[in-house]
């Protein structure tokens, strides 16, 4: 991170000097209404703003408590130490973890150099990234996205190892930046910029871990990261002998978490790989097509025209990058 901007993030705030003059606990009237300790976006945010940053409070264990927001937490330097829904987790610098609204944490105290940026969000504020992961079939976004909207969803976080992938970084860095800074007029700067950062952190499934999912849905990410991995000539036999898990069952497991069967996820996942090489790259329709993993040409054309509405020719001249 830029190291001027790190020295602002760093700075000893109203809030931990009086931690360090003796107070021994948070004030949960900055943060809470009264009553069970839900951290209120009320609270959090000026009237109007969707999104807001703040520097996590050290030099003090922060107790139990939710969000009525969604929180994602981006740490800058050093680590912390979470509690959530009684597991335990390390975010080490780079790192992002994202907390479902209904997600239990608890901080244990940082010290002078762990710094952490809190982004505070309202969960409108996701509807643009929605609209863009949903330009791109992305089987495992869909499903991990969907997971942290659902009021009832099992799924308490998502933790992003990614503190070596740099167009991640460079992203979260001009987040913080630009709200940091307020720049007037740049919501939608904002919101294309977190759009950009999920397409980025989505692409690396190697990268994900999840928290307080049952074993069903456990399993499905697996099969995602599976499908991720080996798209071109995984099947489901190979998979279902992989996760130990028999071929009928992995299959009813698979269409009732996600709604679609196993050669539809398979599908949407060619597809989008398909979008990224027309896009970006100079290969013949055919040599794709081939490399996504369909040897029938007319197939292929079909099954794209299906997803798209259009032949991939006409994609890759209306989205060429």
């Amino acid at each position: 991170m830029n190291r001027d901007l790190l020295e602002k993030l760093a700075r000893i705030t109203p809030e931990e000097q009086r931690i360090l003059n003796g107070s021994r606990d948070v004030d949960v009237s900055l943060y809470s209404n009264g009553g069970a300790f839900v951290v209120d976006s009320r609270k959090m945010l000026s009237s109007g703003h969707l999104i807001r940053i703040r520097t996590h409070t050290r030099f003090i264990r922060f107790p139990r408590h939710t969000h009525n927001y969604v929180e994602m937490t981006y740490m800058c330097a050093g680590e912390t130490h979470h509690i959530i829904n009684g597991s335990a987790l390390t975010l080490k610098e780079g790192e992002l973890l994202i907390l479902n609204q209904h997600a239990e944490q608890e901080i244990l105290p940082a010290g002078t150099n762990d710094i952490a940026v809190n982004f505070i969000i309202l969960p409108e504020f996701f509807d643009q990234t929605l609209k863009m992961m949903g330009s791109i079939k992305n089987p495992l976004g869909d499903f991990l996205i969907g997971c942290l909207n659902s009021a009832d969803s099992p799924v308490s976080y998502l933790h992003f190892a990614v503190s070596d992938v740099l167009p991640a970084q460079n992203l979260i860095e001009n987040l913080v930046w630009t709200i940091m800074n307020d720049i007037p007029d740049v919501r939608h700067i904002n919101e294309f910029t977190m759009g950009l950062l999920f397409l980025h952190l989505l692409s690396r499934t190697d990268r994900i871990s999840s928290g307080g999912m049952n074993p069903d849905r456990e399993l499905i990410i697996s099969v995602l990261q599976y499908i991720d991995g080996h798209y071109r000539n995984g099947n489901l036999t190979s998979l279902s002998n992989m996760l130990d898990c028999e071929f009928t069952h992995l299959s009813k497991i698979i269409r009732r978490e996600t709604g679609f069967t196993y050669q539809e996820l398979l599908q949407q996942k060619r597809i989008s790989k398909a979008c990224e090489l027309l896009s970006g790259t100079d290969l013949s329709v055919t040599d794709i097509s081939l490399s996504v993993g369909y040897e029938n040409f007319s197939y292929f054309h079909r099954l794209f025209r299906k997803y798209y509405g259009m032949s991939p020719a006409k994609y890759r001249k209306e989205n060429r990058s």
